[in-house]
């Protein structure tokens, strides 16, 4: 697709967000960026008004309470009714009981396009011991395979499951993707994940194509990352956190295939 972040802007797809308060800015900006128009309502009360109008649901469980978990249920079974692609980033799967709950819950009453976890959250979901480090990965890249994991999951749920780490894996069904852009560097700052999810509900508002959507917005991700850390990862990590998006906002087709790091493996 070598028009990917041009029609995506063309089109402006609404991300209807109920995501964390701690990186409730971040994903609004990263949405905003790449493209899209990013609505940050989770009030019950008007979920399935705004699905109305909204092209992607992102449903992002880092910071949970009751009265979010209601909201994302009823937000996640409106989407379903209504059409809308719905994108689950379950951070810190397995770190509480609550969040092991709500997971299992999202997953019985939600359909899910895509599920984009690290590499412990995504092998909790497969059913595969898990540990966390807060709402890190504790376990070795090296030692697990992504690919069987990411596989699992995906036929487990028909989502297209994206495990990110130092190679970020993609798959669907038989497809797989692998991304080999990005820097640890991004693992320093507090939002990067999300603002990947938000991507990714921009991507999938406007391709139909969940997996092709699901890969370029990763890519996306990576290069700007990249891009980011020669600009300004010597001065700091605050000012290496403003580069992600400021190059998300200059992120073009061209960068995208030269520098995303995208190989479809099957």
């Amino acid at each position: 697709m070598s028009d990917t972040i041009a029609d995506l802007r063309a089109k402006c797809p609404v991300v209807h967000c109920l995501t964390n308060y701690v990186t409730v800015n971040d994903v609004a900006n990263a949405i905003l960026a790449i493209g899209g128009s990013p609505t940050m309502a989770d009030a019950l009360e008007e979920v399935s008004d705004i699905l109305d109008i909204s092209n992607a649901l992102v449903i992002n469980i880092g910071t949970l309470n009751s009265y979010v978990i209601d909201s994302m249920l009823a937000a996640g079974r409106s989407a379903n009714e209504k059409g809308v692609p719905v994108v689950l980033d379950p951070v810190g799967a397995s770190a509480s009981q609550l969040r092991k709950d709500t997971v299992k819950r999202l997953l019985e009453e939600v359909k899910f396009s895509v599920i984009r976890g690290n590499l412990s959250e995504i092998s909790y979901i497969a059913g595969i011991d898990a540990v966390m480090r807060g709402v890190d990965s504790g376990l070795d890249e090296n030692a697990v395979d992504a690919v069987a994991v990411a596989k699992k999951v995906s036929e487990s749920t028909g989502a297209v499951v994206v495990i990110t780490g130092r190679i970020d894996t993609i798959a669907y069904g038989n497809r797989v993707a692998r991304v080999s852009s990005g820097t640890a560097a991004m693992s320093k700052v507090t939002g990067t994940g999300c603002m990947l999810t938000g991507i990714i509900g921009a991507f999938i508002g406007a391709y139909s194509d969940p997996f092709i959507a699901a890969a370029s917005a990763v890519g996306a991700m990576g290069a700007a990352g990249l891009r980011a850390y020669e600009k300004a990862g010597e001065v700091g990590t605050g000012s290496f956190h403003i580069a992600i998006i400021d190059q998300l906002s200059q992120m073009d087709d061209v960068i995208l295939q030269a520098e995303g790091g995208i190989e479809y493996v099957s």
